[in-house]
């Protein structure tokens, strides 16, 4: 899958500075290095790893040391009983405590966490194919930007041209001074247009760094733009494999949202398995020696070495019901998280519907788009002979050119809105 191949690559280093761009797998690259929003997901799944290791520290024994030093009394000694003994001491005391059996207490609690873990991991991977559908959204409609800053250009080049004609025209006596008038607006109000586009692609530039986590104000790059062949780009769509049945499926198996709220539930279910656990005894080994110096005069009274070891049974037997209020509660939030596992697949399902649908309709409209340029391009061709041949007015004109910049302004919104559509086809269904 291409989740893990980035997750591979995300250990190599990506300078965009001054860089160009040509596909969106370095802009991938970079996101999943850079972006704070990943970050902060990883840092969850490792401090939830540490949570984990934390707990097995439980099955393990527990060695204390303490040592101290001093003076102490002590009177009624029987070679002494009337006088009040001081001395200096040394003391050191080594003890252990091992959990031999807890009726599955603290493996419970030990799956609970390793839950814990796997729900985090899952996390970061939605979190992660998350921002690779975001970055491709962001580089889509950066190239967007840039092919309509083309079809600006070339608008505002059609618009000048008729200017020039118009002026030669009434120059000539063959046409009005309205003509120039209406050219001249034009003109202006492409101008206007191509400053629109200009600036829509600086912010969709500053969008695509905030996706991909890029820091520092002087980084700049350049995304190469695509070549696009509008006569024929329908046939160059790239095709969804899938029917709806076969995306619900594969969203099922691979959605890391489903894997993560799985995972939630088998923390729900180990909570109630720790709070049934608490019905039952613990059993310990507690071992401890401990070495003593101290003077001749306390020899006879306080040994010099001492050890101990006993098993011990720690059994809570009432504590006023809360036992069982623990575990009724913990039932009912495995059930509320079966719930949430169930209604989120219904939530999916839905979403791989209207993905799948506007995926589809994406297609269908590029499809009828470029039929739409082309017939605009025609009847621009047929509008200028007839103006040209004075069958027609300005105004007919006019209209037949902002036709066809509108339907090839369409027609590459269309096609950009495909792909950025097939991203989101592949989000949806964990691909």
């Amino acid at each position: 899958m291409k989740l893990f191949f980035y997750c591979f690559i995300i250990l190599l280093t990506l300078d965009l500075h001054a860089k160009e761009i040509d596909n969106v797998d370095e802009l991938i690259e970079y996101a999943l290095k850079n972006a704070p929003d990943l970050q902060i997901t990883a840092k969850q799944y490792e401090a939830a790893s540490q949570r984990k290791e934390q707990v097995f520290g439980y099955f393990l024994p527990k060695v204390d040391l303490r040592l101290s030093g001093g003076e102490m009394g002590s009177s009624n000694i029987p070679a002494n009983p009337d006088d009040m003994k001081q001395t200096n001491f040394l003391l050191g005391n080594l003890s252990l405590q091992q959990l031999l059996y807890d009726f599955g207490k603290t493996g419970a609690t030990y799956d609970n966490f390793k839950y814990q873990e796997e729900s985090f991991g899952m996390h970061n991977l939605q979190t992660i194919s998350d921002k690779i559908r975001d970055v491709k959204h962001a580089y889509y409609f950066v190239l967007r930007s840039i092919a309509l800053i083309d079809v600006a250009k070339e608008n505002l080049k059609l618009n000048e041209a008729q200017l020039y004609r118009a002026k030669r025209y009434y120059a000539a006596g063959i046409k009005t001074k309205i003509d120039i008038s209406d050219a001249t607006v034009n003109v202006i109000q492409a101008k206007i247009d191509m400053k629109r586009v200009n600036y829509k692609l600086k912010s969709a530039y500053e969008n695509l760094k905030k996706v991909i986590g890029v820091k520092d104000i002087q980084t700049e790059f350049v995304v190469v733009p695509q070549k696009l062949n509008l006569d024929n780009i329908y046939d160059t769509l790239t095709e969804y494999k899938y029917d709806f049945p076969q995306s619900v499926t594969y969203a099922y198996e691979h959605r890391y949202a489903i894997k993560e709220s799985s995972a939630l539930l088998k923390v729900s279910q180990e909570n109630v398995n720790v709070a049934k656990s608490q019905y039952y005894p613990s059993l310990y080994l507690n071992a401890n020696y401990t070495k003593q110096q101290e003077n001749d005069d306390l020899k006879s009274v306080i040994p010099e070495n001492k050890w101990q070891a006993a098993v011990n049974l720690q059994w809570n037997l009432y504590n006023g019901g809360s036992s069982s209020a623990n575990i009724q509660k913990n039932i009912i939030q495995q059930n509320i998280s079966q719930a949430k596992l169930e209604f989120l697949k219904l939530q999916i399902k839905k979403d791989v519907a209207d993905a799948y649908n506007n995926l589809n309709e994406s297609k269908d409209t590029v499809e009828l788009a470029q039929a739409l340029l082309q017939a605009a391009m025609e009847k621009f061709v047929q509008a200028q002979k007839r103006y040209e041949n004075g069958l027609s007015d300005y105004i007919e004109l006019q209209q037949a050119r902002q036709s066809y910049i509108d339907a090839k302004s369409s027609l590459v919104v269309d096609y950009y809105s495909y792909y950025d559509a097939l991203a989101r086809m592949y989000n949806v269904i964990g691909m």
